[in-house]
């Protein structure tokens, strides 16, 4: 539920916050990013990670709809670059909530860790010190990061 409960005040501060933002995109799309950016990490010092709102595609940040329901970033702890479970369980929960997708290791050098899993319309990024969604938060990426918080990063 962590990954819910983030999510969800992330979105309502972004919300009221959105006059403003607005404003600022019309005079200065730089400052509206910054805004955004503080709201975003404002909401992730309450739970100690560092929430960062993304904007992959040019013209993305006029896209007041999607704020806080897709590509956010979510950096747990920078040191780690082992996971605390198998990697295996982490790719078979993937395959468990999103049926028959696409589930790779990734960034699998010096040491290092990763698994990316590529649901309908997207990917994720799961890392051992942070967690990429490139994609709309439905319900199944919804329950996937909420797994992933509390049993990969050990939140909540």
């Amino acid at each position: 539920m962590i990954f819910s409960e983030i999510t969800s005040e992330l979105q309502q501060q972004l919300k009221s916050n959105l006059p403003q933002i607005r404003l600022l995109l019309k005079k200065n799309p730089a400052m509206a990013y910054t805004r955004i950016t503080e709201i975003g990490f404002a909401v992730g010092k309450k739970y100690k990670i560092q929430l960062i709102v993304n904007f992959p595609q040019r013209g993305k940040i006029e896209d007041f709809d999607s704020y806080g329901m897709q590509d956010l970033s979510i950096i747990v702890n920078r040191e780690r670059k082992n996971f605390p479970i198998q990697r295996v369980i982490i790719k078979d929960k993937a395959k468990e909530i999103f049926g028959d997708i696409q589930v790779d290791d990734a960034y699998m050098y010096e040491g290092k860790e990763g698994v990316k899993v590529f649901p309908e319309g997207g990917r994720i990024d799961i890392l051992p010190h942070s967690i990429h969604i490139w994609c709309k938060f439905d319900e199944k990426v919804t329950s996937y990061c909420n797994w992933l918080l509390v049993n990969v990063y050990q939140l909540g």
